[in-house]
């Protein structure tokens, strides 16, 4: 039989019933995880309001399963932190409700870095995808890990973009650490333990549950010393996640949008909440930087200019900056663009097709565009 403090710790986390306050309230009791196993009956039900089967399934724990687990950890790259480990991130374990036991796959030291989290919608605009990426890669640039959930959308954007950078970023996901979920985000997981760190609390197996995606959403936060929301609906789960952060005494940051977008309305009701508005990475920096250190080499690339200024939009010919003129930062038809600019329909759609390739202008469907 298993019987050491990583083994047992394991056995009372994968019990049903079990969260991270009980599981606190538990080792306060008893001094130790391997004493919990070693001696809880059900006479203690009532004291820790414990399901019968909670406890039956602590003192008698499934071994084979808990050993299986264990050699999960075996590679190089994989790893079960306890709370009250060094290697347990101590932004973390200042949270309500921190994870008694996370499972990293990829650098544990990550963990410790200065990190911001970003988090927005699932189904973004293109300039919402496009802003999500520049704004995590000069973020990593100035040496800040980007933490985010792995969703697709924006998540899966600033994970791309942080990897550009020397501050690299960690995904929190809501299944057992060998799962991935969405499939479509395999291969950035990949990187991402390669190249970073993969985390989460939920025992190994454990598949998506919708539960389970909020819950994650404070760890998100609880890593980070702020958190930033891209684009976000009223309704959206990254309000949620910055929810925590305000709960966490986190900074909250929020990027504008176009009071046309659905997805800029969450951003709008952030920063009437006291989110603090911001248009460039520097806004986050100077907000941050009491906090941390920033590498010197990193600074100043990062100051340098607005993280989603096109650097094409200076080297345009005269009829496009004509063109760009009469083009709003709201939601735009070709129609109108034509009434205003003079130009014919067919000739804004072929010079529409060319600024967005140059990355100046969003295009939506039924030939709506917008300015970034």
């Amino acid at each position: 039989m298993i019987n050491n403090e990583v083994a047992c710790s394991v056995a009372i986390h994968n019990a049903k019933g079990i969260g991270a306050k009980r599981y606190s309230e538990l080792l306060k009791y008893f001094g130790s995880a391997t004493t919990v196993v070693k001696n809880i009956s059900h006479s203690d039900s009532g004291r820790f309001n414990l399901p019968d089967t909670a406890i039956k399934e602590i003192s008698n724990p499934d071994w084979n399963k808990i050993e299986e687990d264990l050699k999960w950890c075996e590679d190089n790259n994989h790893h079960i932190i306890l709370i009250d480990q060094p290697q347990y991130p101590n932004r973390l374990r200042q949270i309500n409700s921190a994870p008694p036991l996370i499972y990293v796959r990829g650098n544990p030291e990550l963990l410790h870095l200065p990190q911001l989290a970003m988090v927005g919608s699932r189904n973004p605009s293109s300039g919402g995808k496009r802003t999500a990426f520049e704004f995590a890669k000069a973020l990593s640039e100035s040496g800040i890990t980007i933490t985010s959930g792995l969703a697709s959308g924006i998540d899966g954007e600033c994970h791309k973009g942080a990897l550009e950078g020397i501050g690299g970023t960690v995904a929190v996901i809501a299944t057992g650490i060998d799962r991935i979920y969405p499939a479509s985000n395999k291969n950035i997981a990949h990187k991402i333990s390669d190249h970073g760190a993969i985390v989460s609390e939920f025992p190994i197996g454990t598949s998506p549950k919708a539960e389970n995606f909020p819950r994650r959403n404070r760890i998100i936060s609880g890593l980070s010393l702020g958190t930033i929301v891209v684009e976000a609906a009223l309704k959206s789960g990254s309000l949620i996640t910055a929810k925590y952060a305000y709960e966490q005494n986190r900074e909250v940051f929020a990027i504008p949008g176009s009071i046309h977008n659905p997805l800029s309305k969450g951003c709008h009701s952030l920063i009437k909440q006291g989110a603090k508005l911001i248009e460039t990475t520097a806004d986050i920096l100077n907000e941050i930087a009491s906090l941390i250190e920033i590498p010197d080499a990193a600074t100043p690339k990062a100051h340098r200019k607005n993280a989603t200024e096109p650097e094409e939009s200076n080297n345009l010919d005269d009829d496009y900056i004509k063109l760009l003129e009469h083009i709003d930062f709201a939601p735009t038809s070709v129609d109108i663009i034509s009434q205003r600019s003079g130009f014919p329909a067919n000739m804004v759609c072929s010079m529409l097709l060319v600024l967005e390739m140059k990355g100046v202008v969003n295009s939506s469907s039924g030939g709506i565009y917008s300015r970034i």
